[in-house]
């Protein structure tokens, strides 16, 4: 006769058989669906009195919650056993979209592709210099999140390069907390989520390498 789950861990094997049935298209028509809201909004002239600002603002949050997302797959299924890594490639293709419309919204709405003031606030303005970094920090992940360029890289050196992913998340993390000069917790709440999510991962790697 089978052994008999634990009540949890058949909870588990319910919700990883409901995931598996989940088309990973879903995640991005889902992930698309607030850049929908936000070009409602802009024709309806729902974005206040300075709506590139806000526009500005709301998809690079919307960057930086996905890159979160991304970040948290991984110790969610090392702490309750639940997997999503199949929609990893999706969430973090999201994430990098909203980033490269954050840029897009600065450069093409807000400063208005005035190159030599572009150049002097990425070398003057720290938050922009960390932003940037950030994005320079994700256009190779997106370029090799294909199956493609895993068989052509290798598993191992597809992992390290992809490792970027974690200055791209804290460089994130950082540019929000500067770019809001106030300091209000938003912006720090973040940071703390982003920090505690890459110590465990230098967590769980030391004691991987010690065992």
């Amino acid at each position: 006769m089978a052994r008999a789950l634990p009540q949890g861990g058949a909870l588990r094997q319910a919700a990883n058989g409901t995931l598996r049935r989940v088309p990973v298209w879903l995640v991005y028509a889902l992930g698309a669906m607030p850049a929908l809201w936000l070009l409602w909004l802009i024709v309806s002239n729902g974005l206040g009195f300075d709506p590139v600002k806000e526009l500005e603002h709301r998809v690079g949050k919307l960057g930086l919650q996905f890159i979160v997302a991304g970040l948290a797959i991984t110790p969610l299924r090392k702490l309750t056993g639940i997997s999503l890594l199949r929609f990893r490639r999706a969430v973090g293709l999201l994430a990098f979209g909203y980033v490269a419309l954050h840029l897009s919204v600065w450069l093409f709405l807000d400063i208005q592709l005035r190159w030599a003031e572009i150049g002097k606030d990425i070398v003057k303005r720290p938050y922009i210099t960390v932003g940037m970094l950030g994005f320079a920090a994700l256009v190779p992940l997106a370029l090799t999140s294909n199956d493609l360029a895993l068989r052509k890289m290798g598993a191992r050196a597809w992992q390290r390069l992809h490792r970027l992913v974690y200055f791209a998340a804290l460089a994130g993390a950082v540019h929000y907390v500067l770019v809001v000069k106030a300091w209000p917790p938003e912006p720090l709440v973040y940071l703390g989520v982003v920090a505690g999510l890459l110590a465990l991962r230098l967590r769980w790697r030391r004691r991987h390498a010690v065992a």
